[in-house]
């Protein structure tokens, strides 16, 4: 302001300055000595009668009133002649009382003609002022305002020495060579509260009180205090009195505008202060409101599936048939791959940091599926070994549990199966049951049973409890729909065609009952999934294959719905596929998706995937075995296995 000085009270984000501002004199004045006063500036720029002012609304929020400028304007500007009567020059000692809520610092006012300045940055408080000597600079270190919470501060000045209390706490002083001067005039100068009419220096965060007062101390008029981040030495009426009840109704009516703020970024704390506060998720898009305890929803924008992005490359010791994930509690989420090559064996991986590490191998033999299962508090795996350890030897598959005092599985039981390609786990009536699925035996036969193994608490083992005929068995699938359990198996060849039934079981008087059978063509596996109250089957169909007649790759694997009318499974949808070894179904807010791992279409291995009932997205992929859906506190991902090469990979799938 030209031919004028300025004094100016005032606070923004990235310096949160609340500014003594003074422009120099050009004319000479009369010293008159100095009135003691208090002077409350914030309550200057407030109205008294509950009126609304431009550029400024009141906020509740941590259990306090402040006040929060949203755009400059004159009437947060007077001239100090109102308050410094008799008072032309600054008092060399003072105290100045202010309490702040910041959240934030993202910008800097310029300050080439400040006189006098307290500024705060992130973690740093400054005291700014121009001495004989020029501009000097005094900074208390460490001081962090920018947390979102309410805190008070006391600056006292005097002579070469300045003191800083915040919250009551302990102060820290700082002496300087030149002491602060005693002729700063205040003759032709102005307050400016929250900024100097301009919208660059606009104060972001909520001021609830800002006090200047002669002395070199303020800190025992304040301190100690019940609560030391909201002493009160002058609060303006508007901001310590309750609202005020209308004579209309019972209905509480703020003194102007609205209490409710509502806060952007990331989770804040939800407790009685905050109760009855907003809250905006830019991330999720979502509006919540604090009860006290927990936010609640009450707008939110599902997620919805993007694009997908090639994350990880995961190289294997050799091909891999089949990926489990499983979750041991205050250990982390793990992946055991089924490895084809018996030396050295199969992996388990531990995603660390955003990946997949190696963790542990295990010793198997040309390696199926794992299936990770807990009884009780032990947590187990199971390897489905499709050989003997040597030719002519009995195939044996593996179950391990997990010891908690070495960190790692160690073996536990062995089972005599017969080319196992799957097992399923499931609990029913609190009674842990196993399930293999047998492909065929020694001498080629695949009509053989399968075996549902029931775990026996007194010896601590797992017992035959019953065999099951099947054909070709390539996977199970346990599910339960209301109070009945179901049991799924996916044939894949009779000796002479993959053209077969698969079978669907249920659960009546302590054994599975046949309930349905389903023509599949080469079956490799079920995907049980349920939309709401609907509930689906997929089945993939691997290949078609005759006794006379080439082999067909490319066929449509089928998606079945359980109607409630017929009490069958009846066919929802066919999907053109490739030689398809496994489905895995998720969801992404409320879109629902079915990834498909096609291996071969008759004369490559290197195809497109795409997951959905209607396609969505293409994924490059080498003999794709299986597909596995996970999500981590980094995001959510696809991880896929090859049977061809010895590589898997992991997708990261970019969500809005």
């Amino acid at each position: 302001m030209e031919g004028q000085q300025n004094f100016v009270a005032s606070s923004w984000t990235l310096a949160l300055q609340l500014f003594l501002l003074l422009l120099p004199l050009t004319e000479s004045v009369t010293v008159v000595p100095w009135k003691p006063c208090t002077v409350d500036l914030l309550s200057r720029v407030l109205p008294r009668n509950g009126d609304a002012l431009s550029g400024v609304r009141m906020v509740q929020e941590g259990g306090a009133r402040g006040v929060q400028f949203f755009s400059p304007t004159q009437a947060n500007t007077f001239p100090s002649s109102q308050l410094f009567i008799n008072c032309p020059f600054f008092p060399a000692e003072f105290s100045i009382v202010a309490t702040v809520k910041v959240s934030h610092t993202k910008m800097k006012e310029d300050v080439d003609q400040l006189l006098l300045g307290l500024r705060f940055s992130k973690e740093k408080v400054h005291l700014i002022y121009q001495g004989s000597m020029g501009r000097q600079r005094l900074s208390f270190k460490r001081i962090r305002l920018t947390d979102n919470n309410w805190h008070s501060i006391v600056l006292a000045v005097s002579g070469h020495h300045a003191t800083l209390t915040l919250d009551c706490g302990i102060p820290l002083e700082l002496v300087h060579k030149q002491p602060f001067p005693s002729d700063l005039s205040t003759d032709g100068s102005r307050f400016h509260i929250g900024s100097r009419r301009k919208w660059k220096g606009l104060f972001s965060g909520l001021l609830r009180q800002l006090v200047l007062l002669p002395g070199s101390d303020a800190t025992p008029r304040v301190c100690p205090s019940f609560k030391p981040s909201l002493v009160e030495i002058s609060i303006p009426t508007i901001l310590s009195n309750l609202p005020v009840k209308s004579q209309m109704n019972d209905g509480l009516v703020p003194p102007y505008e609205t209490e409710v703020r509502v806060t952007l970024g990331s989770k804040p704390a939800c407790t009685a202060a905050e109760q009855g506060q907003l809250w905006f998720d830019t991330l999720k898009r979502g509006l919540f409101l604090c009860d006290g305890a927990y936010w609640h929803s009450m707008l939110q924008e599902k997620d919805r599936l993007h694009y997908v992005d090639d994350y990880q490359d995961l190289y294997t010791t050799s091909e891999t048939l089949d990926i489990e994930l499983f979750q041991i509690p205050s250990i982390g989420l793990f992946a055991a791959m089924a490895h084809r090559d018996n030396k050295p064996g199969s992996a388990i991986y531990r995603w660390n940091h955003g990946h997949f590490q190696l963790y542990q191998n295990i010793s198997t033999f040309k390696a199926q599926a794992w299936k990770q299962f807990t009884i009780g508090r032990k947590m187990f795996l199971a390897v489905s070994n499709s050989v003997g350890p040597a030719n002519g030897a009995r195939e044996l598959s593996v179950i391990y549990r997990w010891s908690n005092k070495r960190l790692k599985f160690v073996r536990y039981q062995t089972l005599e199966t017969h080319s196992a390609r799957d097992w399923e786990a499931f609990h029913i009536n609190n009674e842990a049951f196993l399930a293999v699925a047998n492909h065929r035996t020694e001498n080629g036969n695949h009509n053989i049973d399968s075996v549902v193994y029931k775990w026996n608490p007194g010896t601590k083992t797992f017992e035959v409890n019953q065999t099951i005929s099947t054909s070709g068995a390539y996977d199970w699938e346990f599910f339960t729909v209301g109070p009945y359990h179901f049991l799924a198996v996916a044939n894949a060849f009779d000796g002479t065609s993959t053209q077969t039934d698969s079978s669907i079981y249920i659960w009546l008087g302590g054994a599975f009952q046949l309930f349905q059978t389903i023509r599949t063509f080469g079956a490799t596996d079920w995907e049980m999934f349920q939309i709401g109250n609907r509930v689906f089957l997929a089945v993939a169909n691997g290949h078609m294959l005759c006794e006379r007649g080439p082999s067909l790759y490319t066929i449509n694997s089928t998606i079945y719905e359980l109607d409630m009318t017929t009490k069958m499974f009846l066919k929802f949808q066919d999907i053109v596929t490739y030689s398809a070894v496994d489905w895995e179904f998720f969801s992404v807010g409320d879109e629902h998706f079915l990834v498909v791992a096609n291996s071969y279409d008759g004369s490559s291995y290197s195809l497109n995937r795409y997951e959905g009932f209607v396609p969505v997205h293409r994924l490059p992929t080498i003999g794709c075995s299986d597909w596995e859906f996970f999500t981590s506190a980094e995001g959510s991902y696809l991880m896929y296995s090859s049977a061809k090469a010895p590589l898997s990979k992991v997708f990261k799938l970019r969500i809005h």
